[in-house]
C-alpha cells in the first residue's frame, strides 16, 4: 500500500436531478412557401426514379411491391421521428445518422454566423411504392393547408418537411463510393487476376427475421449469378448488424468495377459493400539491425490475468516474455507463422507486460492473456505482414473470441474471465471515422456492457506523406521552431485524411492516441529528420472529434519519436516521407530473430499500437491499487459492477495538457479563431497526456477521492468534499480536478446511439474558477466528463465547509432498463512544497464521516 493512498468517498446522498437548460435554435429555415418550391421538383425527380425501379425490379423475383431504402436529410434534428415512421404501414426505419458538414446557403445558415456549416440528420428509411404515396400526399395536404391537424403520431412530419433538405433513394454510389471497396479489388486483381474477391456485404438491418431470411437469400441469389458464393453470415441483432461475407470470381469483380451498375451492386436490400482482411500490420518493410538485449532475473507472474491482448501471435518464449503469458489459439493460427513472422503480437505483448524497455520498468505482476487473432499473408519479404484473415467477418470474429473469454466456446469454460481490460491495438486504415459509427465500434461498446470489461483501442496511425506545401529551399531557411509550426499547420489543413481508424470511435473505450516522446537514446540521426523538437503528439496519430463531436482520441501516451527522410536536392518540394525502422528511437520492445534459437533480441517501433499497449499496462497497475484500495477501506463492497468505469475515470483523471497545449495554442491561434481553439487542441490531443503517479497515490499537498454508484433514469448522487481549513485566506495557486466516467448502453439505430447521459456539477467551485483544457460542453458529449479548474484567490473556509459534486443521469437514446454504474475521481491539490496539509486534513474528515455514517446506520 502507497504512503498516501487514494481515498474513497463516503457512500453518496441521493439528491433530485438538474435539469440542463435546452439549446435554442439559431438556424434559419425557409417558409412553407419556399419549401413548396425547393421540394416539389425533388419529389417529382424522386418518384419518378422510385417507378422506373420498381419497374425494373418487378420484372425479376423482388415481388409486386419492392422495397428501396430513403435518404431523408434534415438541417437540425427531429426527435422521436422514428416513431412517426412507424405508424405509416409500409415504412420501417433504419437507422439515423450525425451529418455536420451541411454547407449554408440562402434557405438554411447559422443567424450568428451564415458562413458556419451546419450540423444536420440523415434518416435512412426502408419504404414500398405505398408508403412513397402516403407519406407525398402527406406532404401535399399539408402544403395546401398549413393548418391541417396531422393524423395522431404523425405530428412529426410536419417538423421535418420545414426543415427538409433533401430528400433522395439510397444508391450505388453509397453502397461502394466510401468503402474502398472497388480500389481493393483492384489492387488486388492487378496482383493476380484470375483470383477469387472475398467481400463483406453489410445488409439494412431488418427488424424482422423473415425480412432478414429474404434479404439474405436475394442477395446470395445475385452473387451465384455472377459465379459467386456466399461463405458466411453473422446477425447480432443488438447492435443492428446483418452481414454476408461472399466471394465472387475475378473476372466478374472485374466488371464491376469497369461497370458498377450491375443487379447485385443495385440491390436495395445492401447498405455497404466493404473489403475484407484489410486489418493488418503495416506492408512496407521494416529496416535495421536488431539488438541484443540483457535478460535480467525478474519475478515470474502469479495470479490470474486482466489484461487481455487480441492482436498477432506473440514469441511467447522470447527471454522477456517466456512464462508471462497465456496464449489462447483455438484457430491453430501459430501452424502458419514463422519465428520471425511474429513481430506486432510480440511487441504489443512486451509493452503490456514490461514496459517500454528503455525504462528499465518492472514486468506485470500478473500473466497476461493473448488471443491470436491475426496470421500471415503471402509475401515474398520477411517478415511477412499480418492481418486478420479474410475467410471471416471481423465483427462476428471478435464477438466469438470476445464471448470465449467470459463464457468459453462450445464445451470449453471460459479461458479468461478475470479479465477486466482488454487491449486492440489493429486498426481498418479502410474505415476513417467520419459520420456513422461502424459495426465493429457499436461492437466493442456493446460488448463492454455485456461483460463489464474496458477495451483499451489504438487510434491508428497515418505514416503518408507530410506535404509543407513550400520549396526545400524555403523550408531550410526556416527556423527550427518555424519548421515545427509549418508542419504542425500541414498536418491540420490536412485533418480530414488523418481521421481515427475503426473502431477507434468507440463510446465506451478509452481511444489512445500517440505521443511524439519516448526514453531511447540515439547516437547518430543519419538521414532521419525529427519534425519535432517539443513535446507534441506524433505526426502519425491521427484526428478526432469522436460521434457527435465527443473527445476523442481520449489521450495520448508515449508512441516514440518518428521520423521521416528528408527530401533530396533544394529545388523539390519539402515533403517529408515516413521511415520505417526498427532502430533508435522509438519504444523497445522485444522482437523475434531470424536466427533459430536466439530469444533475446529487441527492436525499436512508433506508434498508436505502441500507446494503446502502455496504457493497457497503466490500467493493469490500476486495478490492481483498486484492489487494495477496496480491501482496506471497503472490504464488504462488491467492486465488481463499478471495476470498469472506475479504471476509465482513473486512467483519464491524470491526464493534462500542459505544456503541449500552450505550443499548440502559439502556432494555431489567429485573430480570427481564438474561440475555436480549444476545440482544435482537443481534436488531437484529447484529454492530455496521462500521469500514473496522480492516480495511483497521493502526496501530502494532493488528495484523490474515489467515488462510485449506480443511476437510473432522474436520479442524482451527491458526494461532500470536504475543504482543508488550512487553505482558507490564503493566496496559494490550487486545482481541482473531476473526472467522472461510465459504460453506455447503445441504441445502434439512432443518431444519438448513447443511451445513457451522466454529468456532474461542481458546488463551491469559488476554491478554483478558472477552467483549464477541454471545455465543458465537449467534455459532456462522450462517456467521460473531465473537467480542470485552477484558481488562487484567497476565501475563508469554515471548518465544516465542504465541496459537493453531483452526479446526474439522464435517457439519451432510449430509456435506461438498468442502472448505470459509474466512477468518480476528484484531486485537489496545491504546489508540491507549500505547508497545507491537504492530505491529511481530508483523509481525517473523511474518516470521521464514514464513522458517523456507519453508527447512524445501525
Amino acid at each position: 500500500m502507497a504512503e498516501h493512498p487514494l481515498l474513497l468517498f463516503p457512500t453518496p446522498e441521493t439528491a433530485d436531478w438538474s435539469r440542463r437548460p435546452p439549446g435554442f435554435p439559431r438556424i434559419h429555415r425557409p417558409s412553407l412557401d419556399r419549401q413548396g418550391q425547393r421540394l416539389s421538383p425533388i419529389f417529382t425527380q424522386l418518384q419518378t426514379e422510385f417507378n422506373a425501379r420498381r419497374v425494373e425490379l418487378q420484372q425479376t423475383a423482388a415481388g409486386a411491391d419492392p422495397e428501396q431504402v430513403l435518404v431523408i436529410e434534415t438541417v437540425g434534428g427531429v426527435e422521436n421521428f422514428a416513431n412517426a415512421v412507424r405508424r405509416i404501414p409500409g415504412l420501417e426505419w433504419m437507422a439515423e445518422l450525425e451529418n455536420d458538414e451541411i454547407a449554408p446557403d440562402e434557405d438554411f445558415y447559422d443567424t450568428q454566423n451564415a458562413n458556419r456549416e451546419l450540423s444536420g440528420r440523415l434518416y435512412l428509411v426502408m419504404t414500398n411504392h405505398r408508403a412513397l404515396i402516403e407519406m407525398l400526399s402527406l406532404w401535399h395536404r399539408y402544403q395546401a393547408d398549413p393548418n391541417m391537424t396531422f393524423e395522431r403520431g404523425l405530428t412529426k412530419f410536419r417538423e421535418v418537411f420545414l426543415c427538409l433538405k433533401d430528400i433522395r433513394r439510397w444508391g450505388v454510389q453509397d453502397r461502394i463510393e466510401e468503402t474502398g471497396v472497388l480500389a481493393a479489388w483492384h489492387e488486388d486483381l492487378e496482383h493476380d487476376g484470375r483470383r477469387a474477391i472475398r467481400f463483406e456485404v453489410e445488409l439494412w438491418f431488418r427488424g424482422a427475421d423473415e425480412k432478414r431470411q429474404n434479404a439474405q437469400g436475394q442477395v446470395q441469389t445475385l452473387i451465384e449469378e455472377l459465379g459467386g458464393s456466399l461463405l458466411g453470415n453473422c446477425t447480432i441483432a443488438d447492435i443492428a448488424y446483418h452481414a454476408l461475407l461472399a466471394e465472387i470470381p475475378g473476372n466478374a469483380a472485374q466488371q464491376i468495377i469497369d461497370h458498377p451498375e450491375v443487379d447485385l451492386i443495385k440491390c436495395d436490400s445492401v447498405m455497404f459493400f466493404r473489403p475484407v482482411g484489410q486489418m493488418a500490420t503495416g506492408r512496407n518493410p521494416i529496416k535495421g539491425e536488431l539488438l541484443d538485449h540483457d535478460i535480467g532475473a525478474a519475478p515470474l507472474p502469479t495470479g490470474d490475468p486482466v489484461v487481455a491482448i487480441l492482436d498477432g501471435l506473440p514469441l511467447a518464449n522470447h527471454g522477456l516474455l517466456e512464462n508471462r503469458l497465456i496464449i489462447d489459439d483455438p484457430d491453430d493460427y501459430a501452424s502458419e507463422y514463422t519465428v520471425a513472422d511474429r513481430m506486432h503480437g510480440t511487441a504489443m505483448a512486451s509493452l503490456v507486460c514490461c514496459g517500454d524497455l528503455s525504462d528499465d520498468a518492472p514486468p506485470l505482476a500478473r500473466p497476461v492473456y493473448v488471443r491470436p487473432i491475426m496470421k500471415p499473408i503471402p509475401w515474398i519479404d520477411s517478415p511477412r505482414p499480418e492481418q486478420i484473415p479474410d475467410d471471416v467477418l471481423v465483427v462476428d470474429y471478435i464477438h466469438r473470441a470476445v464471448r470465449r473469454i467470459f463464457e468459453g466456446e462450445g464445451t470449453a469454460d471460459p479461458a479468461a474471465p478475470t479479465v477486466r481490460i482488454i487491449n486492440f491495438s489493429i486498426g481498418d486504415p479502410c474505415r476513417q471515422f467520419t459520420q456513422a459509427l461502424s459495426p465493429l465500434a457499436r461492437l466493442l461498446d456493446w460488448l463492454s456492457i455485456q461483460y463489464g470489461v474496458l477495451f483499451v483501442i489504438s487510434a491508428g496511425n497515418h505514416p503518408d506523406d507530410i506535404e509543407t506545401r513550400m520549396s526545400k529551399t524555403e523550408f531550410d531557411a526556416l527556423t527550427t521552431t518555424e519548421k515545427e509550426a509549418r508542419v504542425v499547420k500541414a498536418l491540420y489543413e490536412d485533418a480530414r485524411h488523418r481521421k481515427m481508424l475503426s473502431p477507434g470511435e468507440s463510446i465506451n473505450g478509452l481511444t489512445i492516441g500517440a505521443l511524439h516522446h519516448d526514453s531511447a537514446t540515439v547516437p547518430n540521426m543519419d538521414y532521419a529528420v525529427n519534425l519535432f523538437e517539443s513535446l507534441l503528439p506524433s505526426p502519425v496519430s491521427p484526428f478526432g472529434s469522436g460521434y457527435r463531436r465527443a473527445v476523442k482520441p481520449d489521450l495520448l501516451f508515449n508512441g516514440g519519436r518518428f521520423l521521416y527522410t528528408e527530401p533530396l536536392g533544394t529545388t523539390v518540394d519539402a515533403t517529408f516521407k515516413a521511415r520505417r525502422m526498427r532502430i533508435a528511437p522509438g519504444n523497445k520492445v522485444a522482437s523475434p530473430s531470424a536466427v533459430s534459437g536466439d530469444l533475446t533480441k529487441v527492436a525499436y517501433c512508433c506508434g498508436t499500437s505502441n500507446a494503446a499497449a502502455l496504457v493497457s499496462r497503466m490500467t493493469a497497475s490500476c486495478h490492481d491499487a483498486l484492489l487494495e484500495i477496496f480491501e482496506e477501506q471497503a472490504p464488504d463492497i462488491e467492486l465488481r459492477p463499478y471495476l470498469a468505469p472506475l479504471l476509465k475515470a482513473m486512467v483519464i483523471h491524470g491526464c493534462s495538457w500542459g505544456e503541449i497545449a500552450d505550443r499548440l495554442r502559439a502556432i494555431l491561434q489567429t485573430p480570427n479563431n481564438g474561440h475555436q481553439v480549444r476545440s482544435l487542441i482537443s481534436r488531437w490531443l484529447g484529454y492530455g497526456v496521462p500521469d500514473s503517479n496522480r492516480v495511483l497515490s497521493c502526496t501530502e499537498q494532493r488528495a484523490t477521492l474515489l467515488g462510485f454508484g449506480q443511476l437510473g433514469d432522474e436520479e442524482a448522487h451527491l458526494f461532500s468534499l470536504p475543504l482543508p481549513p488550512s487553505l482558507g485566506a490564503r493566496r496559494e495557486w490550487r486545482r481541482l480536478t473531476v473526472t467522472l466516467a461510465w459504460m453506455s448502453p447503445v441504441a445502434a439505430r439512432t443518431q444519438r446511439y448513447r443511451s445513457a447521459g451522466l454529468w456532474f456539477e461542481v458546488d463551491g467551485s469559488a476554491i478554483a474558477t478558472s477552467r483549464a483544457d477541454v471545455d465543458t460542453k465537449a467534455s459532456r458529449r462522450g462517456t467521460v466528463q473531465h473537467e480542470v479548474f485552477e484558481g488562487d484567490r484567497a476565501f475563508a473556509i469554515t471548518d465544516d465547509a465542504n465541496l459537493t459534486i453531483k452526479v446526474n443521469c439522464r435517457k439519451d437514446a432510449a430509456s435506461i432498463q438498468q442502472p448505470v454504474a459509474y466512477g468518480l475521481a476528484v484531486t485537489l491539490e496545491v504546489a508540491e512544497g507549500i505547508d497545507i496539509a491537504i492530505y491529511e486534513e481530508i483523509r481525517t474528515r473523511i474518516a470521521s464521516a464514514v464513522e458517523i455514517r456507519t453508527r447512524e446506520g445501525r
